[in-house]
């Protein structure tokens, strides 16, 4: 894909960030290496009145440093987008991802507490809400349920999960609100986040019944809970000795986002399970070790 540099001006800085959403969305990690610190530069020269590109950009390097595990740049560029925010959906949009990266860190406690915090900030009336009111709701609600089904407070999840899901079905469509892939949350959404909880408990057999009712093509879901749906999916098979259909949800995973694959720990894990279980190595096996970096 190229992208134009415009300089510093803020439409010029707006178009190139517009020009390079779609490296975002598509998980074009090394295309994104080269083009995101220059724009990042030309935001930061905008001033005061470059303060919402740059907090979108800034919400975006944040979101992309947590995928890649560059975790302290992560909080950085999160803390200063929360510093800049203009309102409360603003902030919480930026909290959402802040949420994800201490899950990743392990911090379960700390993001249990902030997505509570935040769910209590951004719930809405229910005879009046907005879409996007209802989308920020439902989000940290996710994000309360999965810090608490991680850090063994069952009942909080399950509570936090039907909440969502009520704001999920008072949207009654997969939303993302000014267009923001991010932030995109509905019915769907809530599904692959209770398969992802399933996952979580070790209920192969209730990932593989949600997943049923989960249309997973030609969903608006973002890719990386996209993707995560299917390793979910994969690890249930393979745990039920399902060790193709595992391989194959793999393989599908490597098709569609080749570049997200090998930050997944994740995968790492079913793939080894599907060699324990299969015993005998093939040559895509071999080929998706590397991909995963998995020591044979």
């Amino acid at each position: 894909m190229k992208i134009t540099i415009y300089g510093w001006s803020i439409r010029g800085v707006q178009a190139a960030l517009r020009e390079t959403e779609p490296l975002f969305s598509g998980d074009h990690f090394t295309a994104l290496s080269v083009m995101l610190p220059p724009l990042l530069r030309d935001a930061e020269a905008l001033g005061p009145e470059g303060r919402s590109v740059r907090v979108r950009l800034l919400q975006l390097a944040g979101w992309l440093m947590v995928q890649t595990r560059q975790f302290r740049a992560a909080e950085v560029a999160l803390e200063r987008a929360l510093d800049d925010a203009a309102d409360r959906l603003e902030s919480a949009a930026t909290v959402n991802t802040l949420c994800w990266l201490l899950l990743r860190q392990g911090e379960l406690g700390k993001a249990y507490d902030l997505a509570v915090k935040w769910a209590d900030e951004t719930e809405p009336r229910m005879s009046r809400a907005t879409p996007g009111e209802l989308s920020t709701w439902g989000w940290m609600l996710l994000r309360v349920s999965a810090a608490a089904v991680r850090n063994s407070q069952p009942g909080d999840a399950e509570d936090a999960l039907r909440l969502a899901t009520a704001a999920a079905i008072a949207l009654g469509r997969e939303y993302a609100p000014e267009n923001d892939f991010l932030r995109t949350f509905g019915p769907t959404t809530v599904k692959l986040k209770a398969a992802e909880n399933a996952g979580v408990i070790d209920r192969p057999d209730m990932v593989l019944r949600i997943a049923e009712r989960v249309p997973v093509f030609g969903l608006r879901p973002t890719s990386n809970n996209r993707n995560r749906h299917l390793l979910d999916v994969a690890d249930a098979y393979a745990k039920t000795g399902n060790y193709g259909d595992a391989f194959g949800k793999l393989e599908q995973i490597k098709a569609g986002s080749p570049e997200w694959l090998p930050n997944q720990r994740y995968a790492r894990d079913v793939l080894g399970r599907v060699i324990k279980g299969r015993r005998t190595l093939t040559a895509e096996m071999r080929a998706m070790a590397d991909v995963v970096g998995l020591p044979l």
